[in-house]
């Protein structure tokens, strides 16, 4: 693979192949990773919630129809 190094980035080189851009600051991707696996448990966390909070509130409704048809 044929790169060049990016202007005023350090970091950076371009893939001559495909024109990408690859950061080569190893660290800093980890800590990329590592923020987005953080922030998909958040998310997979919090739509678990939700669904239980709707369950929750299907469950009082139910209650409460079955207190009204009394």
């Amino acid at each position: 693979m044929k790169t060049i190094k990016v202007a005023d980035h350090r970091n950076f080189v371009r893939d001559l192949n495909s024109q990408a851009i690859i950061n080569t600051n190893v660290s800093d991707y980890e800590e990329y990773k590592k923020l987005e696996e953080a922030s998909r448990i958040r998310e997979t966390t919090m739509a678990n919630e939700i669904n239980s909070l709707k369950n929750d509130i299907s469950e009082i409704k139910s209650i409460l129809k079955q207190i009204i048809g009394k």
